[in-house]
């Protein structure tokens, strides 16, 4: 059964199975879980400038500070047209809320497949049951995944027909959402005296897959999390969100909450990421929290490698006396071990360090 329907069925209690255990439950405060923490101590937002060349130098500065700092970051006056943003809100949400059951799982994604196109609520393979622990407890979420670059992946046909206009919203936020990740990598290269194309060279041809998430009300959100901690398998994921909020991220031993900012573009580094710059810029980890009132909903791109692409630290970022450390991976290998063994945090790209 879909999350969805468990939330507006009425039940007061939420099922075992997403119970998460002691450690992973979010603080509670009247019953919500809110973590109160200040504009001041807040992902950085920046101003790009819409990528032009005369301000390239501060703003490459402030981002080189955020990815060291946060592995996250705000951008603003990144060139999406505003109105784009809100109809991908829209379609998605439309998707969700006005379309019945019976419709939506017309577009059911395989359960037995990870990261298969389509519309679902659990992303792990089924033998990570019987690795992790913590991988058996499900997430309060469902979701629709779009497969969208290359071009040779884009299927519109698999995705929703209803509202009308939502396979050709989804195609062009698709292309506007590359040309920003492309300029984003060519920035936090030159925030490292790297080449411009440097990370790009290294990542190769987008993978680029679009996941709208839909966090109903939960009646226990103290229990419960929208989405485990992970930090994301990929290069670099953009991510917008509504106005509700529950997005957090990890930070100096503390979750911090993400502030809702309604046309600005979430930047969240990847682990690949992390390991192409050789640790200086670390991947963020990352949840999402419930709460008891009002559903959620988020949209991120991912832009990934192929999963034949081999990964390692950038040759200009280390030398004798700063040695790599991390291990080269195949990418395909490891989105197969991320599925099978599941997120718990950052565990996956810790397995890939040298010597540790």
């Amino acid at each position: 059964m879909r999350v969805q329907s468990l939330s507006e069925g009425g039940i007061a209690e939420v099922p075992a199975q997403y119970i998460q255990p002691p450690e992973e439950r979010p603080p509670i405060s009247d019953n919500l879980t809110v973590i109160d923490n200040s504009d001041e101590d807040n992902v950085p937002m920046i101003d790009v400038f819409g990528f032009a060349s005369e301000q390239r130098d501060t703003v490459c500065k402030l981002i080189g500070d955020a990815c060291a700092q946060w592995g996250a970051f705000h951008i603003t006056n990144h060139g999406v047209p505003f109105e784009l943003l809100d109809q991908i809100r829209g379609v998605g949400l439309s998707f969700f809320k006005d379309c019945p059951v019976k419709d939506k799982l017309k577009y059911a994604c395989d359960p037995n497949s990870p990261a298969s196109q389509g519309y679902g609520s659990k992303m792990l393979r089924p033998e990570a049951e019987a690795e992790a622990e913590t991988s058996t407890v499900l997430d309060w979420r469902d979701y629709f995944d779009h497969h969208t670059l290359p071009l040779s992946r884009r299927d519109p046909s698999r995705w929703p027909h209803f509202p009308s206009n939502y396979r050709q919203v989804v195609a062009h936020y698709s292309d506007e959402l590359k040309l920003v990740a492309q300029k984003l990598l060519g920035l936090i290269s030159e925030s490292l005296g790297l080449p411009t194309s440097c990370i790009e060279d290294a990542v190769g041809e987008f993978y680029q897959n679009i996941t709208i998430s839909y966090y109903p009300a939960c009646p226990q959100p103290h229990l419960t999390l929208g989405l485990q901690s992970h930090s994301d398998m990929g290069a670099i994921t953009l991510l917008i969100q509504d106005h509700v909020g529950g997005l957090q991220i990890f930070k100096d031993s503390r979750w911090i909450t993400v502030h809702p900012q309604s046309h600005a573009i979430l930047v969240i580094l990847a682990d690949q990421m992390e390991i192409i710059t050789n640790g200086k810029y670390r991947s963020a980890q990352h949840r999402a929290i419930t709460n008891s009132s009002s559903p959620r909903l988020s949209v991120a791109t991912f832009h990934d490698p192929a999963k034949t692409v081999k990964i390692s630290p950038a040759s200009e970022l280390t030398s004798n006396s700063s040695p790599p450390k991390y291990r080269e991976v195949k990418y395909g290998d490891y989105v197969s071990s991320w599925y099978t063994k599941g997120p718990k945090g950052k565990r996956n790209i810790d397995a890939l360090l040298i010597n540790c």
